[in-house]
């Protein structure tokens, strides 16, 4: 098989898996399952949590900045509580959620770091023009072939959906998830609680 068609065949399957994320997340109600024995609940409004003792590790997600200012990796928060949400500029639930989670980020401010992956953007201007527009700070990975998304374990806290919010421990783990948008209050009770953890 020529390096072409290997490099179309995973771009298809690619395209093929973040297109479902899309159908899922603009049409599902947001509630989260717990796909038995994998060691995570399903809590109240649909947000998912991990006990810190079964936690799975987040993947390596790394990109280009949405802004083009450099190479971004979510294993440099290490350390640090980070709030990851997956979002389009294309996405209605994203758009209803955006001012929130830049209060939340502006709020709990270096006690917890914001971090997006722009998804399914086939023109990055889109996702800078969405950004500018609800005064979006924090940074964003450009991943318009969802490829950084399929990087998460089946059976984890993984993305399904669009717009989907997950919270990582200090030690690099999925620790909460939300496949819905969401407002403020349901970001403090994503946060809240794997701030208090021990450090």
């Amino acid at each position: 098989m020529s390096r072409t068609s290997s490099r179309r065949i995973r771009l298809t399957a690619a395209l093929g898996a973040a297109t479902a994320l899309v159908l899922a997340g603009c049409s599902s109600s947001g509630t989260g399952s717990s796909e038995g024995g994998v060691g995570f609940v399903t809590g109240k409004g649909g947000i998912d949590t991990a006990p810190a003792g079964k936690r799975t590790d987040a993947p390596d997600i790394t990109g280009t900045s949405l802004d083009g200012s450099g190479a971004l990796k979510l294993a440099d928060y290490r350390g640090k509580v980070v709030v990851l949400n997956i979002w389009g500029s294309w996405c209605s639930p994203c758009r209803a959620e955006a001012k929130g989670l830049q209060a939340a980020a502006e709020k709990y401010g270096d006690r917890a770091q914001f971090l997006g992956i722009n998804t399914r953007d086939t023109d990055p201007a889109n996702a800078v023009a969405f950004e500018k527009n609800f005064g979006v700070t924090y940074p964003s990975i450009y991943d318009p072939d969802g490829n950084q998304i399929l990087k998460f374990p089946k059976g984890s806290l993984n993305p399904q959906s669009i717009p989907t919010t997950i919270v990582i421990d200090r030690d690099g783990r999925l620790a909460a998830r939300a496949m819905r948008a969401l407002s403020t209050e349901d970001l403090d009770k994503m946060i809240e609680p794997v701030l208090a953890e021990s450090k």
